[in-house]
């Protein structure tokens, strides 16, 4: 059995589009959407609505850490449209049909922090299935998925914004995968909780791992942990008992999967 597994694809969709070749299945941990390109401005949702040299300078904001002046310059290229809920959302959804129409293998898919998962049932179905919270049986494992990342202790979602990230509460986090039955590969869009797992080494920075998620491989003891979201991580893999915790990479530069055969 062989299956291939993507994360962290932010609009690359030619490289999508061969993800799936001589695979089984095709696993999706997550982030389709390119909704800022740090690395081209004129790409991504961002870039697409107010042009390459806005997302310059919100980029710049976001390299030098300048928090309060982020929400206020986002806020005025917000204000700027008539109707920027909606202009996004088309947006999304132009992404997404070019995204889910490139998963040419069996698919079964979780949604990350950057994606908006109450419009995926408008383009799941034909081969592709959406999972959260529950389990699926591939070449005789049970594959389990929970998806979406951690909202920062004690932070709260700005429901008013034209954009509002798939964040849960760690104890959401936490019931979604108490849905799940018993699992042999746990597939989760952030890391469980474990240092070297979780540190970005460019951002330099911790990102928030899931403690439920190194309870179920605890308890469960799968084949395989899998995720993504952390794009530079200290460690792309490590051990935890008879478990082997990987991220799966950085889809959107690495262009390729990580293949699992048994």
């Amino acid at each position: 059995m062989r299956v291939h597994v993507v994360s962290d694809v932010h609009g690359n969709v030619e490289d999508l589009k061969r993800a799936g070749d001589g695979a089984d299945a095709l696993v999706v941990l997550g982030d389709l959407i390119d909704f800022v390109d740090y690395l081209d401005h004129e790409k991504g949702i961002l870039g697409a609505v107010f042009g390459p040299e806005k997302v310059g300078h919100f980029a710049w904001l976001r390299r030098n850490n300048r928090g309060s002046e982020i929400a206020s310059y986002l806020r005025s290229l917000w204000d700027s449209l008539s109707d920027p809920a909606a202009v996004v959302r088309q947006a999304v959804r132009e992404q997404y049909a070019e995204l889910f129409a490139a998963m040419t293998a069996p698919t079964y898919a979780t949604a990350g922090n950057v994606d908006d998962p109450t419009l995926w049932s408008e383009f799941t179905g034909d081969g592709i299935r959406a999972l959260d919270g529950e389990t699926v049986e591939i070449g005789g494992l049970r594959f389990g998925f929970a998806g979406g990342a951690l909202l920062p202790p004690g932070g709260t979602l700005r429901r008013d914004l034209p954009w509002v990230p798939n964040l849960r509460t760690e104890p959401e986090f936490d019931a979604v995968l108490d849905r799940m039955e018993p699992v042999d590969v746990l597939c989760t869009h952030v890391p469980p909780r474990v240092p070297e797992l979780v540190y970005d080494v460019v951002a330099r920075r911790q990102e928030l791992g899931s403690s439920g998620a190194l309870r179920r491989i605890h308890r469960d003891r799968p084949h395989w942990s899998l995720f993504g979201h952390v794009h530079q991580p200290l460690s792309p893999r490590t051990r935890v008992g008879r478990t082997e915790c990987v991220n799966v990479g950085h889809f959107k530069q690495l262009g390729r999967p990580y293949v699992l055969r048994w």
